[in-house]
């Protein structure tokens, strides 16, 4: 089986599960198939110990200078953290000279910043932690910013989100190298799930959206989200929170940051995924209850949304149902 050598990068002030995330995937794996497959090293500016943002110290194997001198990475990590604010200008002339080498470049939260700096991400779509997109977008404008994906893959170069995301694109990484059966074994070990795709947004339809100040309007937010195949039409939720159409339309946008169209949006796709994930039932059917009246109507749904048809998306996510003996 051939080797493919993992590098990750340290610096001071480093999310240090931005680290060990992705490393814990790719060791399990090699441990999983019975041999080396991911030989790993850690690499900072001296060789000398890094202290993570939590406290916590961590000891690289060698020197960037050093690791540049050997066989390159198959797979170069570079993590995010505090440390990205204010990267040493060695690391980002480092990453600029030396990354191109790696057949795999990855980044994991705010690592997508060291990228951008060394002008690794021009021209290609990327993303990052929520926090940071907008930054990164305004500092680097010739990236092709991703705010929602919880990992975005360009070619050679792929990069995730917040911290656990990097989870999700490691195991992607597996399941491409090794096969579904690896990649699920490792998501069973570290108990996460392995169905979440690249285009799963950050949040949930409630955590993208602000709550809403006032009662009425913070309570139909969790309707919504409990009567997906309702009219959720601006007419009819204007009704029950008795306000005109046009005063609710205004007054939601301002107090959840989005649209009501849009809100419902994201609750519905979400509950037609989860049935797809989850459940038999047929393609009408979830149409059905997610909203969408028609198994056409949400087609297109998860065409502009997820790039993929329902049918698509249920045979690469869906969970076989337990049944009893």
């Amino acid at each position: 089986m051939t080797k493919r050598p993992v590098l990750a990068v340290l610096f001071d002030d480093v999310q240090s599960l931005d680290v060990t995330g992705p490393v814990e995937v790719f060791a399990g794996a090699g441990r999983h198939a019975g041999r080396d497959v991911y030989p790993i090293r850690t690499a900072s500016l001296d060789g000398g110990p890094v202290r993570t943002t939590s406290g916590l110290r961590l000891l690289p194997d060698t020197t960037l200078a050093g690791a540049a001198d050997g066989e390159a990475p198959h797979t170069l990590l570079v993590p995010g953290g505090e440390g990205t604010r204010r990267p040493d200008p060695r690391l980002i002339d480092w990453l600029r000279e030396n990354a191109p080498r790696a057949e795999r470049l990855v980044s994991v939260c705010s690592g997508a910043l060291l990228l951008a700096g060394a002008g690794l991400l021009d021209g290609r779509r990327a993303t990052t932690h929520w926090a940071v997109c907008d930054h990164l977008a305004r500092c680097y404008p010739r990236v092709a910013v991703e705010a929602e994906p919880i990992f975005v893959r360009d070619g050679s170069v792929s990069t995730s989100a917040g911290v656990t995301a990097g989870i999700d694109l490691a195991l992607a990484l597996v399941e491409e190298d090794l096969g579904r059966d690896s990649a699920l074994a490792i998501a069973r070990h570290l108990v996460v799930f392995l169905r979440r795709p690249g285009n799963q947004a950050q949040f949930s339809a409630q955590l993208a959206a602000q709550t809403a100040r006032r009662e009425p309007l913070r309570d139909l937010q969790q309707w919504i989200t409990e009567h997906p195949g309702d009219d959720l039409s601006v007419e009819s939720l204007a009704a029950r929170v008795r306000l005109s159409p046009r005063h609710f339309a205004r007054a939601f946008q301002a107090e959840t940051g989005v649209t009501p169209g849009r809100y419902v949006d994201r609750v519905r796709i979400e509950h037609a995924r989860r049935l797809l994930e989850e459940t038999s039932d047929g393609v009408r059917e979830v149409a059905r209850a997610a909203g969408y009246g028609t198994s056409e109507a949400m087609r297109r749904a998860f065409a502009k949304a997820l790039g993929s048809t329902p049918g698509e998306y249920r045979r690469r996510f869906h969970a076989p149902v337990a049944t009893a003996r």
